[in-house]
């Protein structure tokens, strides 16, 4: 690129080379702008301004156009992500099984309310209406790892093996 990149903390000299090469593959192709930010929340782990800003940039787009789409769409965070998400089910079934008290085990343990994620940013907790096991409930997934009946007291067995 012809020019330089802020500085953060969160993005290495190699996410920087990887998100210049998404850049430019999608140069001036109209409505690519969803897929750059895709491919570059997958390098860095989430879009913080400066990258939005460079991305911008890169597109030759205004900054604020960027930034409407990457807060516009629930699958874009602007805030940094654990290496796990732990979704937790709050829909009815969930509910009346107890999943509030898994939730608060492992708010309390981790230091990480709903929506958070942990200081050492190993795991972020994500509460969802339904994940579709209602059968199983109440229901938690780690990744691609569904967990049913899980109870408060066994909860942390489980998530340990993601430390």
């Amino acid at each position: 690129m012809d020019f330089e990149r802020p500085h953060h903390p969160d993005i290495k000299e190699e996410m920087w080379n990887e998100v210049d090469k998404i850049i430019i593959e999608h140069q001036g192709q109209p409505g690519s702008i969803i897929a750059v930010l895709r491919k570059s929340q997958n390098v860095v782990g989430y879009l913080p301004v400066p990258l939005m800003d460079y991305i911008s940039l890169g597109l030759n787009l205004p900054s604020s156009s960027v930034y409407g789409v990457a807060s516009f769409y629930s699958l874009f965070s602007m805030e940094p992500k654990g290496k796990h998400t732990i979704k937790v089910c709050t829909g009815t079934a969930c509910y009346v099984k107890g999943i509030k008290e898994v939730i608060n085990r492992i708010s309390n343990k981790y230091n990480m309310p709903e929506g958070c994620t942990s200081a050492d940013r190993c795991f972020s907790l994500e509460s969802v209406r339904c994940l579709g096991a209602c059968g199983l409930a109440p229901v938690m997934v780690i990744g691609e790892d569904v967990y049913g009946a899980v109870k408060s007291d066994t909860v942390l067995d489980i998530i340990e093996k993601y430390e």
